[in-house]
């Protein structure tokens, strides 16, 4: 009697003591899902924010001449890039802060590969005046893809929203699109996506890659 006594005791501390041990467990895991969700959301707060600043400063007089082409002496032709005026954007392009240095290299990438294709004449020959023979800033601004905004008031730029599609603590990938869409608005704009990517470089999220930048489509000839 007394060992059955012993047996009922022993196997009742050890329930309890599981059952302890599964209540902590879970929340402890409830604990670290929290602080992942709190993390996620401050980040893409933080991430939305900053595609929302690089769109108002492209947006601004302080953005960047993207194509500073050369003409030939009688201003007919372009005929190549102004690579002195070049590097000063790419000088702008860090002090905004903006800009993670995968992304300014890839723009730097995009202008001497344009440049060398003018000179060697793998485009046709562009009339001052004209659109680009090439893809990049064909007639469409690249930081939006776009011509034209879906209103004007309140400033969209200011209401552009992100979609996570890949994010963790050191990169990720999103799309953005606009907000503040009134149900009458044309089905495009609603269906609109634009993908970049982010990076952390000193503590700081910064653009990695946009969309209207890859170097492949933005070389591209035109008539291709």
């Amino acid at each position: 009697m007394k060992y059955l006594i012993l047996l009922t005791l022993i196997f009742g501390l050890t329930f309890i003591g599981c059952k302890q041990n599964n209540q902590t467990t879970g929340t402890t895991e409830n604990k670290t899902e929290n602080l992942k969700a709190t993390e996620d959301s401050k980040d893409k707060e933080e991430i939305q924010n900053l595609i929302r600043q690089v769109l108002n400063w492209n947006d601004s007089k302080r953005n960047i001449d993207l194509l500073p082409v050369v003409a030939d002496s009688i201003d007919s032709l372009y005929i190549g890039f102004d690579i002195e005026q070049h590097n000063a954007n790419l000088q702008k392009l860090r002090q905004t802060n903006f800009f993670a240095n995968e992304f300014i290299e890839n723009y730097n990438q995009i202008i001497l590969t344009l440049d060398k294709k003018l000179k060697d004449k793998e485009f046709d020959d562009w009339l001052v005046g004209d659109m680009p023979p090439f893809i990049f800033l064909n007639g469409v601004n690249p930081w939006c893809l776009c011509q034209d905004v879906p209103y004007n008031n309140p400033n969209p730029l200011d209401l552009v929203e992100v979609e996570i599609i890949n994010l963790n603590s050191e990169n990720g990938v999103l799309d953005w699109k606009w907000g503040n869409l009134k149900s009458d608005y044309h089905p495009s704009w609603k269906e609109f996506t634009y993908r970049f990517r982010v990076v952390k470089e000193n503590n700081k999220w910064k653009i990695a890659y946009l969309q209207g930048f890859d170097f492949k489509e933005s070389t591209r000839n035109d008539g291709l």
